[in-house]
């Protein structure tokens, strides 16, 4: 296909994909205020300080709900765009990795709301007096809460990336246990650039990350077996074929030989 053309269809499925998100982003502003109250739930009331706030709060939740909502056509309609050149091997494999993919981001995302923010705002709003008493802006929550889900989605993606490195043999667990004390810098660093800045929300989510990277190793660990065990029947399957060509050889040079010997007693 033309490269004009690929463009043409890419378009279509970005304009198709756009359309659906909006579709679904109408229906999501009647479920807007149930969404709103679920995340307001930690602080119990909140005050926007313009006209427009709490409408553009509303407006940004219910495109939140449309895109979560037609997810799965996005994806579908992505799919079939780049499938056509792949393999079937390299289409299992996106499958797996953006099935996971998600799930994991989901997961993160659904820790961060249900576990996270509640902890994060109880601890903060604990630092309140009776002279200093908390007045927490509708935007600048959501600001907050959005931060706190993108950065704990993507963080839970570290087992995918770590399974997809130690596949191809770019990662080895017995690194990865090595240099703990680094990944421990590393995380802290990266906590206190994906979180608000304040120590409660990086410990939160420090620990968790942390907690991650170890079970990283372990499906390091497993992965590698598995890449080894693979290698292992792939080797055994090689040799057997090659034990069969080398007998089949054997056969038709004993053939020959008896054919010889015929022909030098029977020379008529």
């Amino acid at each position: 296909m033309p490269f004009l053309e690929h463009l043409d269809e890419l378009r279509g499925v970005l304009l198709q994909s756009a359309a659906v998100v909006a579709l679904f982003a109408c229906g999501g502003w009647f479920l807007s205020t149930a969404a709103l109250d679920l995340l307001i739930r930690p602080v119990g009331t909140l005050v926007f300080l313009g006209p427009t706030e709490a409408f553009t709060l509303r407006l940004k939740i219910a495109l939140l709900l449309g895109f979560l909502a037609s997810l799965p056509f996005v994806l579908y309609k992505a799919w079939s765009f780049i499938a056509p050149g792949l393999f079937e091997r390299e289409r299992r494999l996106v499958v797996l990795v953006v099935g996971a993919s998600t799930v994991l981001f989901l997961a993160g995302a659904g820790f961060g709301l249900f576990v996270l923010v509640p902890i994060a705002v109880g601890f903060l709003l604990g630092f309140g007096t009776e002279s200093l008493r908390p007045m927490i802006a509708a935007g600048n929550y959501f600001a907050f809460v959005t931060k706190l889900l993108l950065a704990f989605g993507v963080v839970f993606q570290l087992p995918l990336a770590v399974t997809l490195l130690t596949h191809v043999g770019l990662l080895q667990p017995e690194w990865l246990l090595r240099k703990w004390r680094y990944a421990l810098v590393v995380i802290a660093a990266v906590s206190a650039v994906l979180t608000p800045p304040d120590v409660a929300s990086q410990i939160l989510m420090g620990v968790p990350v942390l907690a991650l990277y170890f079970l990283s190793i372990l499906v390091s660990f497993a992965v590698r077996k598995k890449r080894r065990e693979e290698k292992e029947r792939d080797r055994e399957r090689e040799e057997d074929e090659g034990g069969e060509e080398g007998e089949e050889e054997g056969d038709e040079e004993i053939e020959e030989d008896t054919e010889r010997v015929r022909r030098r007693e029977d020379p008529e």
